[in-house]
Parts: C-alpha cells; structure tokens; sequence
C-alpha cells in the first residue's frame, strides 16, 4: 500500500562539497557554484507487505536498525558470526588484518569455495534439489540437481589438471549461458586455478586485452551460443584472440550450436571428449583464505581494462550473507538473476551467492526479446520464478515494448524483486512495482561493484520502507557514508561523495598487476581517512537513504551549478511518451556546459518538435529551469555496454565532434552510434 510519511518535503539542496577535479571555472562564479545540487523530489513510500514481513530474515525497520548499529559497534564479530556459517577445512586465527589499502579477511584460514557451493549440500541430504533450470534460446531444457552439478565439476576439474593446469594458474572463461559455464566456473575453484570470465559477446580483441594481462595458461570456451536467433561464433573469436598469443596451451570447445569450427591440434580439445572416463571424484583442496578466486575486467570510462582481483573467503562470505538476506532466500525459491556470468553480477548472484545457499534458480541463454518481449515473463510463468532480479535498462526496454506482454502471462508466483546495475528511476521503479509485482512484491535496488564484490546498500525486503528510485539503507557491516572533499560527513539532503569508511569482506584486492592504479582509483584522494572512494556522487534523505546522483566524472556543469546526470534523466523518463534517455554535457560559451538529452521514445509516441519543446518544459516543471536540455535528440537505441549500462562517453564524443573515436570493444550494437552519428551530420 502507498502511504506517505510526513507531508510532501519539496526537496531544493546544495551540498557543502567544495572543487571536484576536472572541471574549469567559470568568470564570476557564486560561492556556492562547485557544489552539487539535487533538485529532485520522491514522496511515495511502500512499506513492507504484512504477509511479507512476516516470514521475512529482518521482519522490521526497528530490527533493521538494532542489528545494523550492533554490526557497525563490531563488525568484524559480525562477519566472523556470518562467515562460520560456511564449511572451513581450517579455522582462522584472526578475522582481519587492514593495512590500507590492503585488507585480508579469515587471516589463516582454509576453505574451497566449491565445496562451500555443492559437496556442503549433497552431503547434508539435499542432492537431489535442483540447482539449475536451463532454458537455451531454441528452447532445449535441462534440470540439473546439485549432485549432477558436483560431479560434472568434478570431471571437468579433473580434465583441466589431467592437462597440466595447476592452483595460481590462469584461465580465461568465453561461454553461452549454459550450466557448463557455472561448472568451469566452480572446477577453477576447486582446483585453485584463477578463472577470468569474459563476456561471449565481447570482441576478440576484448579477449587479446584479457588474455594478455592475466598471462592465461588456458581457454574455456563453445563453438558458439545463441543470441537473438542466431549463433555467435565464439571459438572463431577464441581462435583470433589466440593468434598472437604465447601463454596459453590449452582450450577446451564445449559442443552447443555445433557450428563447424577449426580444432587446432595439440591445442584444442572437445569438452565432452576430455571428461569422458574422468572421475567424478575431485578433491576439494583447501585454499587460504586470501587465495585468489578470479579476476574480472571492468573497462570503466576509458583507457586500459582493470583486472578487479577477488580473493576467497571474504569474498564468498559477502556473497553468501547478502543473498540470504537481500533476496530473503528461503529453501522453496526459484531464483532468477537475468545477468550472465560474465559480470560480476553473475559471480556473485548467479553462481557463487546463490549456490553457496543451495538456492534453486534459472539459467536462460538468449536475448530478452527473442522471440519477442515475451519472452522472460514466460520463463516467469513455466518455472514459477519467485524471486526475480533484472537491470533498470531491460525494465526500460520492456516499458518501450509495451505493457500487453507481461500482462498476458502469469506472473502471481513472484514475491520479490530486484533491480541491479544503476540507479532505477523512479517511474520505472513503479511500472515495474505494478505491472510485474502486481503491486504486491517488494523491490530490492541494490547499489554495488564489481569492485565491491557484493551489495553494499540495498532495502531489505520485509524491513525497509520503499521509495522508487533510492537503494535505501546500508547493509549490515557496510560503513557507507556522503562526504565533502576533506572527509567530512554532510548533513542530510547535502550532495557529495559516496565513500565506504570500513573495510569489509568481499572488497576487491586490488587490480592485477597495477597496485598502483588501485591505490590511485580508489583510495589516494581520501588516504589519511582510509575511505574506499566509490566514484558515485550522492545524497542521504532525512530518512538517512542513499540517492544515487550519478557517477563523479558525470555530473552536469551548467552555469555555475553543478547537476547529477541521473536526476534530469529521471524526470526526462517520467513523461509518459518517453521509454529512456541518457544525458551528457556539451561546450557551450556562455553556460560553460549545456545539457543535451538523447530520449527514445515508447512504440506508441512520434517525435517532433512539438514533443521536444514539451520535454524540456516537463523537465524545467519536474527539477527547475536550470535543468532544461538545450537540445533533445530522439533516437532509436543508445550505445550500451553487453551488461545494459549506457556508454555515455559515447555520447559525448557526438556531441563534440559528431563522430566516435574512442573505444568501442564493450558495445553491444555498433549500429545504435552508426545512426546517431548520421544523424548528428544531418
């Protein structure tokens, strides 16, 4: 039920935050002019459904606060308290050991993570549960039980040191969304080996970089997956990645589309060929607890990927902790996380959260759209999904595609859902809310990283009181904070710097081979404090909720006032003929920078001038005249990455110079910029 809580607060705030780097100054500029102004205004609140909070982990916003302020007292008693949860071959000797920027959790402690995910639950009697509910895009499906998962990962874990690979060594992990990829996955882990997944719709090129840097001693790969209705030839991308390449000796080509591929001899071998007549009996060694776990590249804006290194037991007893207690986990759950494994996302809450619960979820191959938009609320509705977490950009694109798909399935076995990747906007929130949840299912909009490992804020679910477009509150043991450029926390509805002032488990170890980066990103702007500095502008309400404004190198610097990118696209979504839009900056003479808004529209709405000038106004009434895009540009797509988050840098360069010149590896559809680039030369 919508309540609201205090009478509507119109919320106009200027954060005490003084320079941000990297932006000139302006002649004759207000005191006040390099703070960030958050103009936005949400006054719904959802609080948590009765029936809901009854059976939830955390039943009230009372218990909420009490264990959070305990696990702030103490929260290295907390993580221990969570940790021993897991199954240790060897207790540790100290919880933490903090030399900043370097931390180590569980310090001498001994674990394998996949035995932690299957062998824990075939020994206590639960074998027979389903771990995996396939679906390929044809439509193929497999049901496959954690035994069958444990031993599957036992013979491929004895094929991989059947030929010579060994804990430490690298490998690089190219797959279609199939249970194969959760067992490479968990075979490395078993066996010490450090697995790098790499999305299979990155570029060969993208693999070069990744193979490069982690020295791969080996690849795990198909001869193709299926995407949109046809087959993406993965091992011929293997096989470019690969021609110039020196550390790696081995790639395993799993059989899926059955596409001809070239075998290279001595190479490269067949999957079902290497594991035929290995035992499915593998030891689960144990591994320190700091033992790294995998390495994950992250492009950020620009430059050179970051290898994000992970490591053991932290990390695995952050993933853990949050699904059980995020996603409310209980033993009848059928989960559904729509990320793949090739981001962190699918690290965390695909493979290694949800299994370390014994969690039952779906695993579906293709494209959201294939055959049409129908398509994920009818896997919804054949696998009575309970508890659903998808990306604001998916719930956008099916907004854009209109409301009679999901509205033809049967979504009522849904109690939960979840929104991951940035920040959700308010109006997609409640469409969301009413046309999935059926007004009934709690959201959880969950703030992370891949840095992070693991949620850091989020609501919880049968405690937290909901208001479209904030991720709440901290999750136990996180020390989140909004600071100024000195440190200092600001006072409620104040912008400013998002800032973890604690160490916690899953944190990133650093980046792979460049602890100097590392140290530079994340750390040496508030080094004397000791905060992890997120690159997220934000802003507590007075309820103490984080608002997430935008990252720090995209804020809006508009005649001295300095505006989060995701306030305007916020307001921008909210007219009801508009399905998404990006905002960036653009030179302009007198104002320093003008606002420019790419929108797409819904299916039903037509753009012309009439509408722009509408647009603007809307925004100006929404936020303030301050806020007006000087230009909006309708257009059919905006360049996102294969993850959904749009590439706004991309953006810039049109606006600048009309063309893009920049990297474009991590593009999902190079077509979306060919056509704003034309339309940029008309």
């Amino acid at each position: 039920m919508e309540s609201s809580i205090g009478m509507a607060t119109r919320i106009r705030t200027l954060a005490a935050l003084a320079v941000f780097k990297g932006f000139s100054t302006l002649p004759n500029r207000n005191p006040m002019s390099d703070t960030i102004e958050s103009l936005s205004t949400e006054n719904r609140v959802f609080s948590p459904p009765s029936n809901f909070a009854a059976t939830a982990r955390v039943q009230s916003l009372e218990d909420y606060k009490k264990l959070y302020a305990e696990s702030i007292a103490d929260p290295e008693s907390y993580w221990a308290e969570r940790a021993s949860e897991l199954t240790w071959q060897k207790p540790w000797e100290t919880v933490l050991e903090w030399k900043k920027p370097d931390a180590k959790w569980f310090v001498g402690g001994q674990l394998n993570v996949s035995e932690n995910c299957l062998d824990r639950h075939v020994a206590a009697g639960n074998g027979d549960k389903v771990a995996i509910l396939f679906e390929g895009e044809p439509g193929d499906k497999r049901a496959v039980t954690y035994s069958q998962l444990l031993a599957d990962t036992c013979k491929f874990a004895n094929a991989l040191k059947a030929r010579g690979i060994k804990p430490g060594d690298r490998v690089i992990i190219y797959m279609p969304m199939v249970p194969e990829a959760a067992v490479a996955m968990l075979a490395c882990a078993r066996i010490g080996a450090v697995h790098s997944v790499v999305f299979g719709g990155f570029s060969a090129q993208s693999i070069s970089d990744r193979l490069e840097d982690s020295e791969a001693v080996a690849v795990v790969t198909a001869d193709g997956g299926w995407r949109r209705g046809k087959v993406v030839e993965l091992k011929a991308s293997v096989d470019e990645a690969l021609e110039e390449n020196t550390t790696v000796k081995n790639v395993f080509v799993l059989k899926r589309t059955e596409n001809e591929v070239t075998m290279r001899n001595g190479r490269d071998h067949w999957w079902h060929e290497e594991i035929e007549g290995a035992s499915e009996e593998c030891p689960a060694l144990a591994f320190d607890s700091e033992h790294p776990l995998f390495i994950l590249y992250t492009s950020g804006s620009t430059g050179k990927p970051k290898g994000i290194l992970h490591t053991s037991g932290g990390y695995l007893t952050g993933a853990y902790t949050t699904y059980r207690y995020i996603f409310d986990y209980k033993d009848n759950d059928v989960f559904w996380c729509t990320a793949d494994v090739g981001w962190i996302t699918g690290h965390s809450y695909v493979v290694y959260g949800p299994m370390a619960n014994g969690a039952t979820q779906v695993f579906y191959e293709g494209a959201p759209n294939q055959p049409d938009f129908g398509r994920f609320w009818q896997i919804v509705e054949d696998y009575k999904v309970s508890v659903f977490y998808t990306a604001p950009t998916a719930i956008r694109a099916f907004i854009k595609a209109g409301d009679s798909f999901p509205e033809g399935r049967d979504l009522s076995s849904l109690r939960l859902l979840g929104s991951v990747g940035e920040p959700i906007n308010p109006e997609a929130w409640m469409w969301y809310h009413t046309k999935i949840g059926g007004e009934r299912c709690p959201i959880v909009d969950t703030w992370w990283q891949t840095e992070t490992g693991a949620i850091l804020i989020s609501p919880l679910p049968g405690a937290t009181p909901l208001k479209p477009g904030t991720a709440t509150l901290p999750f136990f043991g996180i020390d989140a904070a909004i600071v100024d450029e000195t440190g200092k926390e600001v006072a409620a509805n104040e912008g400013g710097k998002l800032v973890i002032r604690k160490p916690w488990p899953s944190m990133l170890r650093g980046i792979y081979r460049d602890e100097a980066r590392f140290k530079e990103t994340y750390w040496d702007e508030y080094w004397d404090q000791g905060f992890y500095l997120a690159g997220d502008g934000a802003r507590r309400d007075e309820d103490g909720n984080f608002w997430i404004v935008g990252r720090l190198d995209d804020v809006l610097n508009v005649s001295g006032h300095r505006l989060g990118t995701a306030e305007v696209e916020s307001a921008l979504v909210a007219h009801p003929a508009v399905a998404e839009a990006a905002v960036v900056g653009k030179p302009h003479e007198i104002k320093g920078q003008g606002i420019v808004a790419f929108v797409t529209l819904k299916t039903e709405s037509n753009a012309c001038d009439a509408l722009s000038a509408e647009l603007r106004n809307h925004v100006g009434t929404q936020i303030g005249a301050i806020a007006k895009p000087d230009e909006i540009r309708f257009a059919a797509g905006l360049p996102k990455t294969r993850s959904g988050k749009i590439m706004r840098r991309l953006l810039k360069e049109i606006c600048a110079s009309g063309t893009v010149s920049g990297d474009t590896t991590t593009l999902e559809d190079f077509n979306v910029v060919a056509a704003l680039q034309q339309t940029s030369e008309d």
